[in-house]
């Protein structure tokens, strides 16, 4: 089967690395890719914003399956344009995808089909937004509707943390059309990364991880696209999978049925887990960056005929096995992250750090000149460890972490605290 995997970051060196161990594989490419991709795939100059382009490529190389990694492409109908010109991809098509491109789109969804998510409305009035936000009181979160990168939401602890963060995101959003921030309650509990297959029709539980948004220690400081995760997420039960699937997925496939668009590909919940059970705080329509490091790894099925099973609506009814192991990914980013980070800073030791046992390390930012890896992004490398828990997994990462020479970066050093905190108790 050939295969082309769409993206550049840590996460389709990620899935790069999967399909490569498969046996069915045949031409892996991966476009525009990275170092780390190279090294499994042949990397392919191709602008994931032209999509005749990309086409016309699959149709010279006869690939058999696209994978979308990011989900700018999936929102600007990437995979509408491939299906019409016969080639399976695994990812939504533009009107499914929606439910990612807009905030306030997935939150109506939610209101309409009974799926538990917080209280909010939608504003372009920033003396609107700001009435609300005086109604609802703080802490608040104020979003981007549509796609940011994971840097387009404000938590707020106060009313005038909230007010400068409309003003800052009605900024960000001048000249774009319809609604462009979204208010929404504040959900107090434990943040989890919930990952399900679908095929348009049936739908699996694949995989939970729990992701570390804040910059710093602590959760402390902005939030970013993630420096961390670690997978499962101790939180998710057997009786909380079911009951994510019960309330939040079966009925997410059968509004996008309902809407006329089938959702195929991987359906990402980002959900808020209290006492009262599990609430959506928004949607994603593909894999997530830090998650597929640690939800891949640990994969003990062939990844390549699931993702081609979800793309052809033939996907089976039961889930994918995993290995027992835990999984645990440390974000090394560059310097001004998550502002504009600092590029071209040399990174040696990537090759000690994965001889720890254990140990991955995926290339997210980075490019080569002359056989030496540079910093070019933000998210720049994530260390992945296995383990036959989360303290296992944590103790390797940074074991490996610490073999990596790269005065210019720096990262967290608390991840995977709320999985061994409770593994403590």
């Amino acid at each position: 089967m050939n295969v082309l995997i769409l993206g550049s970051g840590a996460r389709e060196h990620a899935l790069a690395r999967a399909c490569a161990n498969s046996p069915v594989i045949g031409s892996l490419f991966v476009a525009p890719g990275n170092p780390g991709c190279a090294t499994v795939a042949q990397t392919v100059a191709l602008s994931l914003t032209d999509n005749a382009k990309v086409t016309a490529f699959c149709r010279a190389e006869s690939i058999d399956l696209v994978v979308v990694g990011p989900e700018g492409p999936l929102v600007s109908g990437l995979g509408d344009d491939l299906l019409a010109a016969g080639v399976s991809c695994f990812g939504p098509t533009k009107g499914a995808a929606k439910l990612e491109g807009s905030k306030v789109y997935a939150k109506d969804f939610c209101r309409e089909f009974g799926i538990p998510t917080g209280a909010y409305r939608g504003f372009r009035d920033p003396d609107e937004a700001k009435a609300y936000i005086h109604q609802l009181g703080a802490p608040i979160v104020v979003k981007a509707d549509g796609l940011a990168g994971g840097k387009g939401v404000v938590v707020a602890n106060t009313l005038e943390e909230a007010e400068k963060g409309v003003d800052a995101l009605l900024l960000a959003a001048l000249g774009s059309e319809g609604l462009t921030i979204v208010v929404e309650e504040f959900l107090e509990g434990e943040e989890v990364s919930f990952f399900a297959l679908c095929d348009g029709v049936t739908a699996v539980p694949f995989a939970s991880a729990q992701d570390h948004k804040r910059v710093g220690d602590g959760d402390t400081g902005p939030n970013t696209g993630g420096m961390g995760a670690y997978s499962p997420a101790s939180v998710m039960t057997p009786a909380l999978i079911q009951r994510v699937m019960r309330e939040v997925v079966a009925p997410t496939l059968r509004g996008m049925n309902e809407r006329g668009t089938p959702f195929r590909g991987a359906l990402f919940a980002g959900l808020m887990v209290n006492a009262d059970g599990p609430k959506v705080i928004e949607f994603n329509v593909r894999f997530g960056d830090p998650e597929a490091e640690v939800i891949l790894p640990r994969l003990q099925d062939d990844l390549l005929p699931l993702l081609l099973a979800c793309a052809s609506g033939t996907l089976p009814s039961n889930a994918p096995r995993f290995y027992s192991d835990a999984a645990l990914a440390v974000v090394m980013a560059a310097r001004g992250y998550p502002g504009e980070p600092v590029r071209g800073s040399r990174i040696r030791g990537i090759e000690d750090a994965e001889t720890v046992p254990g140990v991955l390390v995926f290339h997210g930012g980075t490019r080569e000149v002359d056989g030496a890896i540079l910093a070019d992004g933000g998210r720049v490398l994530a260390v992945t460890a296995l383990g036959s828990d989360v303290a296992e997994a944590q103790r390797r990462a940074y074991r490996a972490v610490d073999r990596i020479n790269w005065p210019e970066g720096f990262y967290r050093r608390d991840i995977g605290w709320r999985g061994i905190a409770r593994k403590a108790k």
